[in-house]
This record gives structure tokens, sequence and C-alpha cells, in this order.
């Protein structure tokens, strides 16, 4: 049975909709042939296929990872009937997500398995593990103050479980340079910057840097933290 048809029967238990899965580098939906995994969810407004997760996914695979991006159960719905919906509450996310991480560890048992997400697919990762062990969480962008205003959203990582490293743009307006230093201080969390970014890491053109190379930047701050974890 393949990694497809596997987590679509616990979805279809769980009364989800179908899977929807991209893979990148040396993983497919029948063989794994790497030591590193990660699954990487996508934020609120955008699926699996903008091009930020296209090209995040292909960096990574670049570098010899092992790549698996998924649409939560909104964005599959969305893909269905072509119907715009806001993002499922946090705990249908997380069902989601947890049954997605059971199959992999099932499927592919890597050695190293890495959660990765884009602004809000970052926070549920976060969150994730609090049900299911994983090496490491990396959030590209998290997004700390909510759209309206309002406290930092920090109880994430507080109770994460597992070593966490926030990729942030120094112009990010749910959390910039400045902002979140003193929000992350109390945690043992990690924190690299990239120059100019916005949310999506995209720096102004006369910033001098370019989002390719903050992209760049971002896997490899990503890599140097996934091998830093058998330090």
């Amino acid at each position: 049975m393949s990694f497809t048809q596997r987590l679509n029967a616990r979805l279809e238990a769980a009364e989800l909709p179908e899977s929807q899965c991209l893979f990148s580098g040396s993983v497919d939906d029948d063989a794994l042939a790497c030591d590193t995994l990660v699954v990487l969810g996508h934020g609120a407004g955008a699926n699996m296929e903008h091009d930020f997760m296209t090209q995040m996914a292909e960096r990574l695979a670049g570098q010899g990872l092992g790549v698996i991006r998924f649409n939560f159960p909104y964005m599959r719905n969305n893909a269905l009937d072509g119907k715009r919906r806001p993002p499922d509450r946090a705990p249908k996310l997380i069902k989601d997500f947890s049954l997605l991480l059971e199959t992999v560890r099932e499927v592919y048992r890597p050695k190293r398995l890495i959660v990765m997400g884009k602004s809000m697919g970052g926070r549920m990762a976060a969150i994730l593990t609090g049900e299911q062990e994983v090496d490491g969480v990396i959030c590209l962008g998290y997004p700390f103050v909510p759209p309206k205003g309002g406290e930092p959203r920090l109880e994430p990582i507080a109770e994460c479980q597992a070593p966490l490293l926030v990729i942030q743009g120094e112009r990010d307006k749910f959390g910039a340079k400045g902002q979140v230093e003193p929000w992350l201080e109390p945690y043992g969390a990690k924190l690299a910057w990239l120059a100019d970014g916005d949310h999506s890491f995209l720096p102004r053109k006369s910033s001098g840097t370019t989002q390719s190379a903050n992209l760049d930047l971002a896997v490899s701050h990503s890599i140097q933290f996934i091998r830093g974890l058998d330090a």
C-alpha cells in the first residue's frame, strides 16, 4: 500500500478530505532514500503550490533532503469546489497534521523528522510537538502578532517540545526586528534574520539583496540547524 493510500485511510476514518501532497528530493509516494525528511505546511492564505512553498521545497531537496508538502483540509476542499474558505480551527489542523506524521513514520521511518511551516503552518508545527515526537521545528515567518493586533502568540513556542528555529524577515509585519528578540528571550528557540525581508522574505529593491538570496539563506540556516541537532 502506498503512502497516499495509507494516509487516505487514516483521513477517511477521521472524516477528513483526501490528502493532497507533493514530493521533492529523494522521496516519493512509494519509497524514501534519505535520512532526513522535512514535512512542510503552508500559511493561511496560500496553498502548497504557492511559489514560496515550491522554492523552499526545491532548495531543500537540492541539499539532499526529502520534502513532503501538503494542503490542510480547508485548502483541499477549496481545490475540490473552487470556493475560498478561511483556515480550519487549530484542533482540526493539528489532527490532520498529526495523521500525516503518523503515516510518514510508518511508511518512511526517517532517521530524522523535521516539521517546517510558513506562518500559520509553522505555528501549527510548534503546537504539534505536544502530540507527535519530532526532531526539530522550523518556522518560516512566525506570525507573532495577529493581523488585527494584540498580544504576541507565544504559547506554541513556550510549549514546543522540540528544538525550534524561527527564520524571520527583518520587516515582517507579524513580528519585526526589534520586536521579536525580547519575546523569544525567555525560551530556547533559535532566531535567524533575513535582510530587509517582509513576511515572505521579500526585500525592497533599495536593500541590495533579493528574495531569492533570502530564500537561499533561509535554507542555509535550516541546514545548519538540522545538522546541529546531532551535536
